[in-house]
């Protein structure tokens, strides 16, 4: 198991990244301030050009920052990735498809002074079958493993992974998450950017929301989804005092909160407690549920409020 370091695992500041495009300038990342500590999992979301990929690629030493600082454990990104704390798992790129699997695993491990066995990563990345198969009989999906079992031949303390799931049928992407569930038990901090909003609400502990080159949003996902859709408390009404139960609700919460199923009332609220409590003591409701939105539909709220992704300016 892995010690957590006193240091963060990723400390960003003001950080900024603009790119040149003829006589315009794409701003890709604007002020983004992000620490995540050591043993963390964490989720970053956001659309298309919302500045997860440079921001990670700034963290993983890949690009500079125009402005603001990107510190890992402590150190400069390049100075953690020589060190082998940081390993990353990208969506393509750096695979030779004449080399076999255990090849290619063999070739990097050559680079580095200490890693984990060979024959150990393969057995992690689930790959132990596909051994001796060529690179360029690999599916995408088996690719991905392979670019996993690269990742983990240092030991890295920080495993970023972008897309990682990227090309894999279902049963492979369950088994990659399974492996890396098994990875944060150990204490392997990991930050991973994901279009599959299911992968982020199962498995990272904190979510990170990305809009317009800034953090619009960062919590645990209950926090996430209550922000965006508030929470739905639901419970049984008695008989007798349906109506009146019904118009109380309304006249507090609003017309378009309050649904009535037969007996069944539910109503949207952002604070969930205060409506639990008014069914439960003041209405006599009974079999209470508390149910939060879905992740999809916070994340929808939350970024679709949000100006274009990347912003021109000329100059």
């Amino acid at each position: 198991m892995k010690t957590h370091s006193p240091l963060p695992a990723v400390d960003v500041r003001r950080l900024e990244k603009t790119f040149r495009a003829g006589p315009d300038r794409i701003a890709a990342v604007r002020g983004v301030d992000l620490r995540i500590e050591a043993g963390e999992v964490v989720a970053l979301l956001g659309p298309n050009g919302a500045g997860k990929t440079t921001t990670l690629d700034i963290v993983l030493g890949l690009t500079r920052p125009t402005a603001g600082s990107a510190e890992v454990f402590g150190q400069a990104p390049r100075v953690a990735v020589n060190a082998g704390r940081i390993s990353a798992v990208l969506q393509s790129g750096g695979l030779l498809r004449d080399l076999s699997v255990r090849e290619t695993v063999q070739m990097v491990a050559s680079c580095f002074d200490r890693t984990r066995p060979v024959e150990e990563v393969i057995a992690r990345a689930g790959l132990s079958p596909l051994a001796t198969r060529k690179v360029s009989k690999c599916s995408g999906g088996e690719q991905q493993r392979l670019r996993f079992a690269l990742a983990l031949l240092p030991d890295p303390d920080l495993l970023i992974l972008d897309e990682p799931t990227a090309g894999m049928d279902v049963g492979a992407r369950r088994e990659f998450w399974d492996t890396m569930h098994a990875d944060a038990a150990r204490g392997r901090t990991i930050v991973f950017a994901t279009h599959y909003l299911e992968e982020a609400d199962a498995f990272a502990r904190r979510i990170v929301l990305m809009a317009g080159g800034c953090v619009v949003a960062d919590g645990s996902t209950a926090d996430i989804r209550a922000r965006a859709t508030g929470r739905t408390v639901s419970a049984d009404l008695p008989d007798q005092d349906t109506a009146h139960a019904v118009e109380t609700l309304r006249r507090v919460h609003g017309e378009g909160a309050v649904e009535l199923s037969g007996r069944r009332v539910s109503v949207r609220s952002v604070d969930s407690d205060a409506v639990a409590r008014a069914l439960l003591v003041d209405l006599g409701g009974t079999d209470l549920e508390i149910v939060t939105g879905s992740l999809e539909s916070a994340f929808l709220a939350i970024t679709g409020a949000e100006g274009p992704e990347a912003e021109r300016t000329s100059g």
